[in-house]
């Protein structure tokens, strides 16, 4: 049923989708995101020079195996986005979504995966947010839920997100949050300072208001969340991208990938850490750590052979067969060796919306890997 933009093969996609993108593009030659000229003037000769062309064709295998994972992320979240509607248990549509994905990205152990569980965090809480088992939570119409998942291919993470709400109320936050990206996708480029994008960001989301309920509230940039750097197998790979004015001046350099990402609050626009945690990560850097509980020596070594260092939750392990293993998990956090990442929470009775692209910032143009039809 699904029209397939199919690279050479006939192969279509089925709707749900079903079949693994690397047999719809045969040819092994996946579509490119979205392409943009640098918006600098001091970038302008990087559009037509020789030398900036052949460094591009060098890096055409590292280019491959990202646009891959990114139209996967495009094939699952298109399909999602049909059979989110309001009475959805979480659990059951992050287990649908991962399933896709899992599927789709063809998994095979670290060389394709998905990149880190599947974010849906409702209303005031901005991030960090999925269901442990046991959670029984349904969304309703009047929820603002951000889902945000990645994909991987050799460890180069598709990062990208999207905010769904049904009442039309919400509407000027999402636009808000939407236009934002849009404009820190627009000014990022290699040299440019990293403060410079999170002021055009607060610019533009500070200059939407949202009414709810009869009351008018000014859309807030979140000052203390960011977008990031990413390199292969490492999420957050060390650059902060603010959303706010007054952030560091170091520069974006040629060839880093970018995760870029606002958040658009109705509450004080800072976030705490707050509620059940789910999410967790090894440390890309935790060298060898002797452990005393043979319990938690056995759940790294599961944890290395499913993740190495990408993000994870309790459901994945979960599904591993792994049980009654809190006490273990607890004890890596504690030896350093893994960082819990608990849900990050605006005041209770607020509203975040959420949009996020990962862009390459390629010698010659910059690519919005994860551009498509709907966001």
């Amino acid at each position: 049923k699904k029209k397939s933009k199919g690279g050479k093969g006939n192969v279509q996609q089925t709707d749900p989708p079903s079949i693994p993108v690397c047999e719809l593009y045969p040819n092994g030659t996946f579509p490119e995101g979205q392409i943009m000229e640098y918006e600098q003037d001091f970038n302008t000769f990087r559009t037509t020079s020789e030398e900036m062309r052949e460094r591009d064709r060098l890096e055409i295998n590292v280019y491959n195996d990202i646009r891959q994972a990114a139209e996967v992320h495009r094939q699952v979240r298109q399909h999602m986005q049909k059979v989110i509607k309001p009475g959805i248990k979480l659990i059951d549509m992050c287990e649908t979504l991962e399933g896709l994905s899992r599927k789709l990205i063809n998994e095979n152990g670290l060389q394709a995966s998905i990149a880190f569980p599947t974010g849906c965090s409702l209303n005031y809480v901005a991030a960090h947010y999925t269901p442990n088992s046991g959670d029984n939570t349904v969304l309703s119409y009047d929820d603002v839920m951000k889902i945000d998942f990645g994909t991987q291919i050799n460890g180069r993470i598709i990062d990208s997100a999207f905010t769904v709400a049904f009442n039309p109320m919400f509407d000027p936050l999402l636009e808000a949050s939407k236009d934002a990206t849009n404009t820190g996708i627009k000014e990022a480029g290699i040299d440019v300072r990293l403060c410079d994008v999170g002021e055009a960001i607060q610019e533009v989301m500070e200059s939407y208001e949202v009414e709810i309920n009869g009351k008018t509230h000014q859309v807030k940039s979140i000052r203390n969340l960011t977008g990031h750097s990413i390199a292969p197998y490492q999420i957050h790979a060390g650059k902060s991208v603010p959303i706010v004015k007054g952030g560091e001046a170091t520069k974006m350099e040629e060839g880093e990938f970018f995760a870029i990402e606002t958040f658009g609050s109705t509450g004080k626009g800072y976030i705490r850490e707050d509620l059940e945690c789910s999410h967790y990560m090894k440390d890309f850097y935790a060298g060898h750590v002797p452990l005393r509980l043979p319990r938690a020596k056995q759940l790294l070594g599961v944890i290395d052979r499913n993740f190495g260092t990408l993000a994870f939750c309790r459901r994945f392990l979960d599904r591993l067969g792994e049980t009654k293993y809190l006490m273990a998990l607890k004890n890596l956090c504690d030896s350093g060796i893994i960082t819990p990442y608990p849900p990050l929470c605006d005041n209770k009775g607020s509203y975040v919306a959420q949009y996020e692209h990962t862009i390459l910032l390629r010698p010659t143009c910059k690519e919005v890997l994860s551009r498509g039809d709907d966001y």
